[in-house]
C-alpha cells in the first residue's frame, strides 16, 4: 500500500466522518430547493401542497433528476450514522436515543408543523375558507387522501424510527462480525473494478418487483417498495461505514461509478423526454424501467459518497453550526415554505422570481426560527430532537 492509500485510509477510518456531515447538510439544503420547485411541478410524483398556475419544464427536470437519489442518500447517511451510534451505545441506549431523536419530534411535528400545510392546501384549492384556529380540529377528521390527517414530510422520521428498530438485530450481528475474515473479504472483493455495482442488484429487484404495485404513497403499512428500498439503503450505509476497506472500495471505483452515473441518468432523461416510458403496471417494459432506476439510484448515491470522501472530509465552523441546524431545518422548512408559497404564487411575477423568493425566504425564515427559538430554548430543543444545551453531546 502506497502513501496515498495510507492517507486515504486514515481519512476513511477517522472517528468523525465530516464528509457525511457535509452531505447531510447539503442534502437538507437541496431539499428546500426541491420543495420550492415542486410548487411549479405536476407529474408522476403528484401535486405539492401549493401549486403555481403556470408550471416550469426546467424545474420539472430538476425534480426528476434529484428524486432519483435524494431520499436514498438520506437513508444511506442515516445508516452510516447508526454505525457510530451503536459503537457508543448499547442496544437499549440506542432505542432510547432513537425515541428521543425521532419519535418525539415526529409526534410534535405532526401536531404542530403539519396542520398549517394542510390548511393552506385546502385554502389554495378553495376547499376551506375559515381561519386556521377553526380549521385545526378538522385536521383530525379522516386520514389522507380521504381526510385531512397526514404526516407530510415527517414520513421520513417515522420510517427511519421503525427501520432503526426493525434492523437492530441485523446491525448488532454485523457489528460483531467486522473483525471476522469473511467481512474483510467481502470488502476486498468490492474493490475489484465494477464490483461496487453488485449491491445495486437487490435494489433493482425491489424496484422491478414492487414499484409497479406500490408506487410510493408513504403510509408505512402499505408502501412496500419504499420500505424495503430504504431498509436496504440504511443497511448499506451501516455496512459501508463499518470497515475501512468498504470506504476504500468506493474510492477506488469513484471515477468509474461517477461515469456510469452520468450515463445511466442520461439514459433516464432520454426515456423521460421520449415516448419510451410505459404506463405503470406489471409489463416487462415498466419492470425493466424500474430496475434500471434502482441501478441508477445506487450509482448516484455511491458517486456522491465517493466525492464526499475525496473533497468534503474536513471540519470548520460552518459545518459545526449547520450540522446541528440541519435536523431542525428539515423539520421546519416545509411548513415555512408552504406558508410562504401560498402568498407568493398569487403575486404577479414570473416563475424564476417566485422560485427564488420562496426558496431564499424559506432559508432565511427557517434559519431565524432555529436561531431564535430552537437553538436557545431547551424545551424546544427537546421537541426537535436535540440535547439540552448544558449536556455535552456525544460525538
Amino acid at each position: 500500500m502506497n502513501l496515498k492509500e495510507n492517507l486515504e485510509q486514515i481519512n476513511i477510518t477517522d472517528e468523525r466522518r465530516y464528509d457525511l456531515d457535509w452531505l447531510r447538510v447539503l442534502a437538507v439544503l437541496l431539499l428546500i430547493y426541491f420543495h420550492a420547485a415542486a410548487i411549479f411541478y405536476h407529474g408522476e410524483l403528484g401535486e405539492f401542497y401549493i401549486q403555481n398556475n403556470s408550471l416550469s419544464s426546467a424545474l420539472q427536470w430538476f425534480i426528476f433528476v434529484v428524486h432519483q437519489w435524494h431520499m436514498p442518500l438520506f437513508f444511506f447517511i442515516a445508516g452510516a450514522a447508526t454505525w457510530f451510534s451503536l459503537k457508543l451505545r448499547s442496544a437499549r441506549e440506542y432505542i432510547g436515543y432513537r425515541f428521543s431523536r425521532l419519535f418525539i419530534p415526529f409526534i410534535f411535528g405532526t401536531l404542530v408543523l403539519v396542520p398549517p400545510q394542510v390548511y393552506y392546501n385546502r385554502l389554495s384549492h378553495h376547499e376551506y375558507s375559515g381561519s386556521y384556529v377553526q380549521f385545526y380540529p378538522q385536521f383530525f377528521h379522516g386520514i389522507r387522501p380521504q381526510g385531512n390527517f397526514e404526516w407530510a414530510h415527517l414520513w421520513f422520521l417515522i420510517y427511519l424510527f421503525v427501520i432503526s428498530l426493525v434492523t437492530l438485530p441485523l446491525l448488532s450481528f454485523l457489528k460483531k462480525q467486522t473483525e471476522q475474515l469473511w467481512y474483510s473479504q467481502v470488502a476486498n472483493f468490492l474493490r475489484q473494478p465494477g464490483a461496487i455495482l453488485l449491491p445495486a442488484l437487490p435494489l433493482a429487484v425491489i424496484e422491478g418487483a414492487l414499484r409497479p404495485r406500490w408506487f410510493g404513497f408513504q403510509n408505512l403499512y402499505d408502501d412496500w417498495a419504499n420500505v424495503l428500498l430504504y431498509i436496504s439503503y440504511f443497511a448499506y450505509g451501516f455496512i459501508f461505514c463499518s470497515h475501512a476497506e468498504f470506504g476504500q472500495a468506493i474510492q477506488k471505483n469513484r471515477q468509474l461509478i461517477l461515469g456510469i452515473s452520468i450515463i445511466t441518468m442520461s439514459v433516464l432523461l432520454g426515456w423521460q423526454a421520449s415516448d419510451f416510458l410505459p404506463s405503470r403496471g406489471y409489463s416487462w417494459k415498466y419492470i425493466f424501467y424500474q430496475m434500471f432506476r434502482g441501478v441508477n439510484s445506487w450509482c448516484w448515491v455511491i458517486a456522491l459518497v465517493g466525492l464526499g470522501q475525496r473533497y468534503l472530509n474536513f471540519n470548520n465552523g460552518i459545518l459545526q453550526y449547520t450540522s446541528q441546524a440541519s435536523y431542525p431545518f428539515y423539520l421546519l422548512h416545509q411548513t415555512v415554505l408552504v406558508t410562504l408559497g401560498f402568498y407568493v404564487v398569487q403575486w404577479n411575477l414570473g416563475i424564476p422570481e417566485k422560485f427564488l423568493i420562496i426558496s431564499s425566504a424559506t432559508i432565511l425564515l427557517t434559519g431565524t426560527l432555529y436561531e431564535v427559538l430552537v437553538r436557545r430554548i431547551n424545551i424546544i430543543r427537546f421537541l426537535f430532537g436535540l440535547k439540552p444545551i448544558e449536556i455535552k453531546q456525544k460525538e
